[in-house]
Parts: structure tokens; C-alpha cells; sequence
């Protein structure tokens, strides 16, 4: 039996999104947690882990943000033949290498079947670089990484009974990277799979740097001298220690960049609204009918700079 795991803030959008996926996954015998969010995004988790952790025929636990929505009829069948490795501890479809912190998009990014939706500017999608199967990149590969996106985890079995999400970080921020090193350091291993999933999410990508900034100084902190190439000790308070310090600058640094990512997404977006404007008003009916008259028009204004106004 295969679960899935939502926590709610917004029924409209569960509704919308990551339920309307859900119903295009699910087997008959799938058990659906859909729970009204309890408190941090860490601990509605853990409450919905619980919940299956003491079924014997469960084969995986999937936890889908509420904004997020499988497209796959054979998702089950995918994430079957990914679990078939008893070494896999989660898996994602998103992930990347080489990542030394909850900033896991600076890292390498190995799979990305996903496509961000948004409503901003008309609404429109931006497509990652291995949604499309037919035009892949040379370095696009599935398999171990370091870190995955949370927006859909699937979980094994054994993750579920024996690896807790951290609910000391915070909200929201870091939870994924954070039970992607925990299951590393229990020696299972965290993977990509070739499963899609669209993203129900705005261009603004992160409505508090500062929450955003704390949980990576906490994330950094518990993970030093534990994974190689992740975090600093906690040498006392940003005020005391410049080595702390320093990890608040980075912090900081880690939220401004991702706001200038989202600036940039915001751009991108309002110019492709603008060009779908234009393109309309230059295909319509209207337009092209005085077109004759904008010919006209050029032409007498041309005719009047050449030789001098008509009184």
C-alpha cells in the first residue's frame, strides 16, 4: 500500500492542486492523510508518519505540499521500481549534488522534472530542465544526490518508522535538506526518480528572508563536522563571535540571492505578459483592417516632413 501524506493551510489550493494530483495517483487501496496543518510543516510530517508507520503493507509514504500536484497515472508503478533498491531511503523529482546548504539550487542540479506555475501577470509556467524527456541535458541524470526539493517526497518504509523531520528549524525552511542528510547519515540513500509534478507556486519566492536566513544558520550549525562541506559550529551569538558572524552573512546573503531570483522570475514573467498583448493586437481583426490607414497615415507624415506642413 502506497500513502499519501498533505498538511492544509489553504483547502482552496489543496483542493486545486495537490489533491487533483493525489486522485490521479492513488490505487484502490491507497490510504490519503490530508490533515489541517499543525503547527511547523516538520511536525504535521511527523503527525502523518505516525499514522502509517505501524502498517505492514505500507510500501511508501508520499508528502506532497498542498500547491503541488503529481501528474503521473503510473506514479505508484515509478516510485515501485525506485523503492525496489532496499538502500533507498527517499526520493524526489528534483535533486542536486555538491550542496552546502538549505540553498540547494547554488548546488548541481542533476533532475528537475517539474514545471513552477504561476498566476502572476496572466499566469504562466517555467519549465526546469528535465520536464521534457525528448530534450534533456547532457549532465541530466536520476539517482543518488545529496539534497531533494520537499515539494513532493517520497518516503520508504524504514525512513518512516526511523528518521524524524526537525521541527526546531522552524516553519518551513530547511526541513527537506535537513531529513535528506539525517537519512544520508543513516546510511540509506537519497534519490531522483523519473516522476513529474507541477509546482502551484507565485514568483515571489520567499515572503520572510529573515525566517529563511535563521533556518539556514540553524541547518548550518547542527550539520558541521557531520557531512563533509555543510555548516559551521554554532561559536556563540552574532553579536560575539565573528565566525558567527559571518555564517549570518551568508545567510543573509543566501535570502538576498533568492530574492533577486525571484526579481528576475517576476521580469521574465511580465515581459512575456506584455508580448502576449501585443501579439494579440497585432493578429486582431481591428488591427489588421486599418492597416491600410496606418500606411496612409506614415506615408501623409512623411510627405509633410519633406515638405514643410500643409496650412
Amino acid at each position: 500500500m502506497i500513502a499519501f501524506g498533505c498538511s492544509i493551510t489553504k483547502p482552496e489550493v489543496y483542493a486545486g492542486c495537490a489533491e487533483a494530483g493525489i486522485r490521479r495517483a492513488v490505487e484502490p487501496d491507497s490510504e490519503v492523510i490530508a490533515n489541517a496543518a499543525a503547527g511547523s510543516l516538520a511536525r504535521s510530517y511527523n503527525l502523518i508518519k505516525e499514522m502509517v508507520a505501524d502498517r505492514e503493507d505500507l510500501e511508501a509514504l508520499v508528502l506532497v505540499h498542498q500547491d503541488a500536484e503529481i501528474t503521473d497515472e503510473d506514479f505508484c508503478q515509478r516510485i515501485r521500481g525506485v523503492l525496489e533498491d532496499p538502500e533507498v531511503g527517499v526520493a524526489g523529482c528534483v535533486g542536486a549534488i555538491d550542496v552546502r546548504s538549505i540553498a540547494w539550487w547554488e548546488g548541481s542540479v542533476t533532475w528537475a522534472s517539474f514545471v513552477h506555475r504561476y498566476r502572476e501577470f496572466g499566469g504562466g509556467d517555467v519549465v526546469s530542465v528535465t520536464w521534457d524527456k525528448d530534450r534533456l541535458p547532457p549532465y541530466a541524470r536520476t539517482g543518488e544526490v545529496d539534497t531533494l526539493d520537499g515539494f513532493v517526497l517520497v518516503l520508504s518504509p524504514w525512513v518512516v518508522r526511523n528518521i524524524r523531520f526537525d521541527e526546531s528549524l522552524g516553519l518551513i525552511h530547511g526541513y527537506d535538506f535537513d531529513f535528506c542528510l539525517q537519512v544520508r547519515q543513516a546510511g540509506r540513500k537519497v534519490v531522483t526518480a523519473d516522476f513529474n509534478a507541477i509546482h502551484h507556486h507565485s514568483l515571489e519566492l520567499v515572503r520572510d528572508p529573515e525566517l529563511w536566513a535563521d533556518a539556514h544558520m540553524k541547518v548550518a550549525e547542527k550539520w558541521h563536522g557531520k557531512m563533509p562541506g555543510v555548516g559551521l559550529p554554532g561559536w556563540g551569538s552574532p553579536e560575539n563571535d565573528w565566525r558567527a558572524r559571518a555564517r549570518h552573512a551568508e545567510a543573509q546573503a543566501g535570502a538576498a540571492h533568492l530574492q533577486r531570483m525571484s526579481w528576475e522570475m517576476q521580469a521574465e514573467a511580465r515581459e512575456q505578459q506584455l508580448q502576449k498583448e501585443l501579439d494579440v493586437i497585432l493578429n486582431s481583426t481591428s488591427w489588421r483592417a486599418t492597416a491600410p490607414l496606418r500606411r496612409l497615415s506614415t506615408a501623409l507624415k512623411g510627405w509633410r516632413g519633406r515638405n514643410g506642413r500643409v496650412r
